[in-house]
């Protein structure tokens, strides 16, 4: 575009250029502004005036090649989103790949609660989305932007800058709906050359520029609109209290305390049994409490697990009396991997051995089995096999040897293959393991279908190879993009309970079976944040699938202690959870007042408008970062669409480690000051 007189003065005069250029959307209902920190913001700013349109941040942040932070090896966004650049020539391990990740997502977390404060995102679904920024050089990070946007589902989504790389805004055509690069110069060389003025842009100068054109945005709205006063909040705020106290029942600790949530669950196939962390013990005693009802009760027969398949079954033959492990404890010990304390953990070692005791005398097709649904154990499972097809079929092992040695060049690391195959730096082996599958399927339907031992190892080994063909894709894909790789994880959640029913339920009568997953797994996706992202979970699909069948039930708490890591393979540590932010689920119930309680939102016609507002809710997970709490551990949800019931304990405690090493103190935090004692 050759009418663009360059250099600009400074970013605002070239927000100013590219808002002429962006004249046609003035007056476009539902329009949003999107600026890339931190130099797009001035340039969003002067775009959002001029079109009239509310701006917010998208935090974008690129990926600096080690020794070379000047070029960019991929830049990852808001959303988990992660886009990588082929390097040809180059070799970078996927450990300094991770470092370099680790540090960027810090760095974004910060910025993100910086620039918002307690703000939350504006919404994006169905909106004309224009992103700008400051200019593009090799777009990695406007590329990442655009992702991760798309997964919201915007209507029209552009791509504005002031000046950019003619290839690279070409390139970008492909990606969005409309690109306006108001300049391209050549040859471009660097952003900042088309600009008088081009400093770095400082935290204070974007907060200030953010304020600003919010306060403007409020401006116009109310010099537009008169709109209708809305009722005081303090009086919905009770009429919200007044109406949950009603609703509610309260735990006391009693026997009959969840009379009212079997009633619900009633004939249903599926108890789908939630936890807002994975280190709360109140959630897994409340768990194993409803879980002992449903099996003495109501004829439950399993117990499906967010766990690798291997552990779980080396607990499922405990709980049987099928191996040599001399207790609970060492039943579990095969989860070693991180988190361990998921499972080896006191509660969940008291259950077991409480339903070894109850299958003791009981025969095979009347026991309760233990089984895990999760699929982290790539290499475990082909190992588990081998094993099995050399001592079945030696002819058949030497087959899967020859299938399964495509992934040799991996060394056991399930990380590392997926980086390589992803970005052909090594062969997929997506063929190998498909191939394997069919087979495993095809020597399965020649056992017979009468309960026995036979039958059980080949669907422990039928498992594995179904394992070892959903791992495979889910770790080619987990370096492109958190929705794609999240939505294969709980695919494979559901095909495994699926699998399960139909082994179960083989001698004609349908299994009852509850599962024991994450809030974030069991509930469903479609009413939450989470939907809106484009990702789907264990309880949307089962409920589409099984409908009234499925019964989902969450968890929640207000303040206390849970078991959590800093980092990824990190440390279990005893950690302090902050108080539920002001106006979350979390807020909301600890101010009924009532401590512990069991909230029944199925078909509750006085409950559902109570519930229908959109409220931020809290989810912890292996990792705990409280100094990011908002960005890192809340999302927004319809709670009436979300669960079928939910179960609410004001004041927590922590998960007790069997393994606690050397951070876990029921003491409190870990110092400080620790670990240096400075």
């Amino acid at each position: 575009m050759t009418d663009v007189i360059l250099p600009f003065e400074d970013r605002h005069h070239a927000g100013r250029v590219l808002a002429e250029k962006l004249a046609h959307y003035l007056g476009r209902p539902n329009l949003l502004v999107l600026a890339l920190p931190r130099g797009g913001v001035a340039v969003g700013v002067e775009v959002a005036r001029a079109l009239q349109a509310p701006l917010d941040i998208f935090v974008v942040r690129k990926l600096g090649l080690p020794g070379h932070e000047e070029y960019a090896m991929g830049a990852i966004a808001s959303g988990g989103i992660r886009v990588m650049t082929p390097l040809p020539g180059l070799t970078i391990s996927p450990g300094e790949v991770a470092k370099v990740v680790a540090r960027e997502q810090a760095e974004l977390l910060r910025r993100e609660q910086l620039y918002r404060s307690q703000r939350p995102a504006v919404s994006i679904a169905g909106r004309t989305v224009i992103v700008v920024d400051d200019g593009l050089a090799t777009g990695a990070t406007m590329r990442a932007a655009v992702l991760a946007i798309r997964q919201q589902h915007p209507a029209h989504l552009v791509v504005a800058v002031p000046v950019g790389a003619r290839d690279t805004c070409q390139t970008l055509q492909g990606e969005a709906d409309e690109v306006v690069c108001a300049a391209t110069p050549e040859p471009f060389r660097a952003v900042g050359l088309w600009y008088k003025k081009f400093p770095q842009a400082s935290d204070d100068e974007v907060r200030t520029l953010l304020d600003q054109a919010r306060n403007r945005h409020a401006l116009l709205v109310l010099s537009k609109v008169v709109a209708p006063a809305p009722a005081p909040a303090a009086t919905a705020q009770n009429d919200l209290l007044e109406g949950l106290r009603r609703e509610l029942r309260p735990l006391t600790g009693d026997a009959n305390d969840y009379d009212a949530l079997l009633q619900l669950i009633g004939p249903a196939r599926f108890a789908l049994l939630g936890e807002a962390s994975h280190g709360t013990r109140e959630f897994y005693r409340e768990r194993i409490a409803i879980t002992r009802r449903l099996i003495e009760e109501k004829g439950f027969m399993a117990i499906a697990v967010e766990a690798d398949w291997p552990d779980a079954w080396r607990v499922n033959r405990y709980v049987r009396g099928l191996s040599t492990d001399i207790d609970a404890a060492a039943a579990l010990s095969g989860f070693q991997r991180f988190p361990a304390w998921m499972w080896r953990n006191t509660e969940v070692r008291d259950f077991v051995e409480w339903l070894r005791d109850y299958n003791t005398g009981r025969g095979l097709e009347r026991q309760v089995g233990f089984y895990g649904i999760d699929l982290y154990s790539l290499f475990t499972s082909m190992q588990a096999v081998l094993d099995y097809l050399n001592r079945t079929d030696p002819e058949a092992a030497q087959r899967a040897r020859y299938r399964y040695a495509c992934f040799d060049h991996a060394a056991e690391d399930s990380q590392a293959y997926g980086y390589a195959a992803s970005f052909g730096l090594s062969p997929s082996c997506e063929d190998a393991v498909v191939q394997q599958l069919h087979e495993m399927i095809r020597s399965a339907g020649a056992i017979p279908a009468t309960p026995g031992m036979e039958r059980e190892e080949a669907f422990y080994a039928q498992q594995n190879a179904r394992l070892v063909r959903n791992a495979e894709e889910y770790y080619r894909t987990m370096f492109h993009g958190r929705v794609s790789s999240w939505n294969l994880r709980d695919s494979h959640m559901v095909e495994t309970l699926q699998a399960l029913d139909r082994h179960l339920g083989a001698g004609g009568t349908p299994p009852r079976i509850a599962v024991w997953a994450h809030n974030s797994h069991l509930g469903d996706a479609a009413a939450t944040e989470m939907g809106d992202r484009g990702e789907w979970n264990v309880g949307q699909l089962m409920r589409d699938h099984y409908g009234d069948e499925a019964i989902r039930v969450g968890f929640s708490t207000h303040h206390g202690w849970v078991t959590a890591a800093s980092g990824w393979d990190k440390p279990p540590q005893h950690k302090r959870v902050r108080e539920g932010l002001p106006g979350s689920w979390e807020d909301v119930f600890h101010q009924t007042g009532i401590g512990r309680f069991l909230l029944n939102l199925r078909d509750n016609v006085a409950l559902r408008p109570l519930v229908e507002a959109q409220r931020l809710q809290r989810a912890i997970g292996v990792i705990y970062s409280p100094e990011t709490e908002r960005q890192s551990h809340y999302f927004f949800t319809h709670l009436g669409g979300q669960f079928d019931a939910l179960i609410h304990i004001d004041e927590t405690t922590a998960l007790e480690p069997l393994d606690k090493g050397q951070l876990w103190s029921p003491a409190g935090e870990a110092p400080e000051t620790f670990p240096s004692g400075l």
